[in-house]
């Protein structure tokens, strides 16, 4: 199902997936103009990318979209005529892809942009398990699972969490630890939230 958000409705994309019988839902979105699955889409043509580049939106939007659990950009169409400097264009690009983590994907025509849609829903239909937040890969040592789990953990990077194991030596420790003791790693805000993430009780 692609859940397509109320305001591209009269959108050439959605007339295409339309055309194409895609499976489709109205809905207001927050954040991203498609979602499939657990993925949130948000697609601009190059000048609006441009535009809200220049306009810092851009960054905001992208803030927005890292709240989901999957993201992608698309940026759809092509100009020949930009009054911006190319380098401009791709220190943005590669600021979206390094520093948000967000994948883009170029597409040269609304036509082209439904195809992607469709291939990531039909790709979502296909994986019935459900999808873990975190990556995870085969060969991890022992000392390396323990600094994933810290890590993923918000405000707790490779460094702090190194420095955390190598104060407390176990996972155990840390989490049991007084705050005025967490402090020789961590600032106060950071351990309130993960005091916050550890203790506070599932809802379900």
């Amino acid at each position: 199902m692609i859940i397509v958000d109320q305001r591209e409705k009269n959108s050439f994309i959605v007339a295409e997936l339309i055309h194409r019988q895609a499976p489709l839902m109205f809905k207001h979105i927050e954040v991203g103009d498609y979602i499939i699955g657990d993925t949130a889409i948000e697609r601009k043509t190059l000048n609006d990318f441009i535009s809200s580049m220049l306009s810092k939106r851009l960054m905001m939007q992208l803030q927005n979209l890292k709240q989901c659990p999957k993201q992608l950009l698309l940026i759809e169409g092509e100009e020949k005529r930009i009054n911006v400097h190319p380098n401009a264009i791709r220190g943005m690009l590669l600021s979206v892809i390094l520093d948000f983590e967000i994948p883009v994907i170029f597409s040269k025509s609304s036509e082209e942009s439904a195809e992607f849609l469709i291939l990531l829903d039909k790709r979502q239909t296909k994986e019935k398990k459900e999808a873990s937040l975190i990556a995870k890969r085969i060969g991890h040592t022992l000392q390396e699972k323990q600094q994933i789990l810290l890590e993923s953990l918000p405000g707790i990077g490779p460094a702090t969490a190194q420095a955390l194991l190598k104060e407390f030596k176990t996972i155990k420790k840390i989490i049991n630890a007084k705050k005025k003791d967490l402090e020789k790693c961590l600032d106060s805000n950071k351990i309130d939230e993960m005091k916050k993430i550890l203790e506070f009780p599932y809802p379900y």
